[in-house]
């Protein structure tokens, strides 16, 4: 998918990974954000950004990676930097089953309708594995509590363990430990701090999370993404196995936005390289532990 000019299109509110590599679009290579996660992350990773930085992307990213039942996309990253460790990443390269869950649905007015599209958005991922959770691999009770997550109605007490139990069922089918993506996990706390129903969100919270990554034997490790850091005590409490990595950590900090070589070269790729301190003084106005990093989405 090129321009006339024989230039790679720009992928302008592209989010998934694969969709951006198959059409050919112009990447920047973001691959080593894997071989950093699994040398130096914890179980329980929450990394901090600001809007437009590129975290929904890099999340489509990991779950084409290591994502069990995405064998036959096992080529995307051909050519990227993380193909150069390919062997030694051999043991984690589609081998886990991924739960990836993006808790925006949560940006509603009310308590009600928070609740119930989160309700949605865990059942739609018992629904992708409804195949697996029919399976005589797993415990005849276990399939019937997912069966009743999966139900219309089913009660907002249930969501609080719902996706430790399909953890559960995961591990008993594939026999592996699941790997879990939560994006924009301070979506529903923020919105319920501005309408007024925060003490009824973050206690749903402290429970769904807690379950997920506290005490949870089925998970391999876990990443969650947001803009904001809510408070330890909030959600987080008895969670000692938690990194918390924010714009002034080290660790991840080329990992989202561009860094200045990569400015350079975008520009270089479409002949603008007469424009650069005009991007550099409008763009470059983040700095990520020891980097200076623009905004995507402005240089787009």
């Amino acid at each position: 998918m090129l321009l006339t000019n024989g230039k790679k299109r720009i992928p302008i509110g592209y989010e998934d990974f694969k969709q951006l590599i198959d059409s050919g679009f112009y990447y920047v290579d973001k691959s080593m954000l894997i071989y950093e996660l699994l040398h130096s992350g914890g179980q329980n990773n929450l990394i901090t950004r600001p809007r437009r930085f590129g975290k929904t992307l890099n999340f489509s990213m990991l779950k084409y990676f290591f994502d069990i039942n995405e064998k036959d996309n096992a080529y995307l990253f051909d050519g990227l930097k993380i193909s150069e460790h390919y062997e030694e990443l051999a043991m984690y390269r589609n081998t886990h089953p991924v739960i990836t869950l993006s808790l925006k649905c949560a940006k509603q007015g009310d308590y009600d309708k928070a609740i119930y599209s989160l309700r949605h958005e865990i059942q739609y991922q018992f629904k992708k594995y409804s195949d697996v959770l029919k399976s005589e691999k797993i415990d005849v009770n276990d399939r019937k509590r997912a069966e009743e997550i999966m139900a219309k109605d089913v009660p907002d007490t249930v969501l609080g363990d719902s996706i430790k139990l399909l953890c559960l069922c995961l591990k008993q089918y594939y026999g592996v430990n699941t790997i879990i993506l939560i994006d924009e996990y301070d979506v529903p706390l923020d919105k319920a701090f501005q309408k007024g129903y925060y003490d009824e969100m973050v206690e749903l919270m402290r429970g769904l999370l807690g379950q997920v990554l506290k005490t949870n034997d089925f998970l391999q490790f876990a990443v969650l993404t947001g803009c904001l850091r809510i408070s330890k005590e909030s959600i987080f409490t008895g969670l000692n196995n938690f990194e918390v990595l924010s714009i002034l950590n080290v660790q991840y900090d080329e990992c989202f936005g561009f860094t200045d070589t990569e400015v350079k070269k975008i520009l270089s790729d479409y002949n603008l390289s007469d424009h650069y301190l005009q991007i550099r003084e409008w763009y470059d106005g983040y700095r990520f532990g020891n980097t200076d990093i623009y905004c995507p989405w402005d240089v787009i």
